[in-house]
């Protein structure tokens, strides 16, 4: 692979993971474009102990552009995307709306002195760009792409993991517009947060107070593997299964069948392995009624910092499709309380993805 770094005309770095050696990315971003915003600001919960990002500038970020304005789509004579290249494999750049960003503006002071303190809204925002092919989805790429998505997640993972202003990599993929995706281009982003999320934070506690006989994500892989209800795919290195507490109608969770704390920390079989079966999964996912199934894809990683020890990498993927034509909302349990109520059997959705003809 082929690792390209760039800038585009207002700064902001661009990186291109290239699978062939000749690539060419001398292309220069030729746009006439304002600074890049500041960072947000954090305000801190006291009830609930999370930060909260203010990010007013992303009001006016781009909203469902028609196709021939996509700014992740390759530059053209007509054209000037976020992208100067006229192709590309897969694609890295700063998001221009950041929830989170280096570029610290001055402090804030805080909103409620002693209960309400704030803090710039460091770290960094990227977008990940999975093709140039606008019309392709992540179920369509090859394995071979997979595996450069697979490698481009792993170098911002690492790279971001140094960064003093950063505890923890979120990589994730939103696909549809039932999601709330406000470009169709297949993409993805990764989160580089200055703090320790609340789910994770609560997931690691649990593994800290868990009194199984190993680690609580691996007593649970385990687990599922041995009573097999609710595999949906697997391989020598991956399982794919549906949680038996799962709270959305279809929801997979994909684990490496060794621990391991992050993407970087997977070996060479591990990562040639993860394509097919996360392929297989999502075409299953799309077989289901037939249609594009809008979905969350959403990599849990260790903190850069912190019980990594205790952390077990996986991929959780679902969906808010729970029949043709019917969403699954977050009503007043799910928004109000944190109760989730799913309308499907985690066993029944477990089956009905194992017999999608594909």
């Amino acid at each position: 692979m082929k690792r390209t770094v760039t800038h585009l005309a207002d700064g902001r770095e661009l990186i291109y993971f290239d699978e062939r050696d000749d690539a060419s990315r001398d292309a220069v971003d030729q746009r006439d474009l304002p600074a890049p915003p500041p960072a947000s600001e954090m305000r801190h919960d006291p009830i609930l102990d999370e930060w909260v990002a203010i990010a007013a500038h992303r009001q006016s970020r781009t909203f469902l552009p028609p196709t021939d304005q996509c700014p992740l789509c390759p530059s053209t004579p007509e054209w000037q995307s976020e992208i100067p290249a006229a192709e590309y494999d897969v694609a890295v750049f700063e998001n221009r709306f950041p929830s989170f960003s280096h570029r610290v503006g001055p402090a804030q002071g805080d909103i409620l002195p002693g209960l309400v303190p704030t803090r710039p809204g460091a770290g960094r925002c990227e977008v990940v760009c999975f093709t140039s092919d606008h019309q392709a989805s992540f179920a369509s790429l090859s394995p071979q792409r997979v595996r450069t998505v697979l490698e481009a997640w792993a170098d911002r993972t690492a790279d971001l993991s140094t960064r003093d202003d950063v505890e923890q990599v979120f990589c994730f993929e939103n696909r549809g517009q039932e999601i709330g995706v406000t470009l169709t281009h297949p993409h993805g982003q990764i989160y580089a947060y200055p703090f320790v999320t609340p789910r994770t934070r609560r997931m690691l506690q649990s593994a800290r107070e868990h009194r199984g006989p190993g680690n609580l994500f691996a007593d649970v892989l385990a687990a599922e593997r041995a009573d097999g209800t609710r595999i949906v795919a697997e391989n020598a290195c991956w399982t794919a299964f549906v949680p038996a507490t799962a709270r959305w109608p279809f929801e997979i969770h994909l684990y490496p069948n060794r621990q391991v704390p992050d993407i970087p920390a997977l070996n060479a079989a591990e990562r040639d392995t993860f394509g097919p079966l996360y392929l297989e999964v999502l075409r299953r996912l799309d077989g289901m009624f037939g249609l594009a199934m809008p979905y969350i894809a959403a990599w849990h990683q260790a903190p850069v910092r912190v019980a990594r020890d205790l952390a077990y990498l996986h991929l959780q993927l679902f969906s808010t499709r729970r029949a043709p034509g019917k969403l699954k909302y977050l009503a007043g349990s799910e928004s109000g309380m944190g109760v989730f109520v799913n309308d499907v059997r985690p066993e029944q959705a477990a089956s009905m993805l194992r017999e999608v003809s594909l």
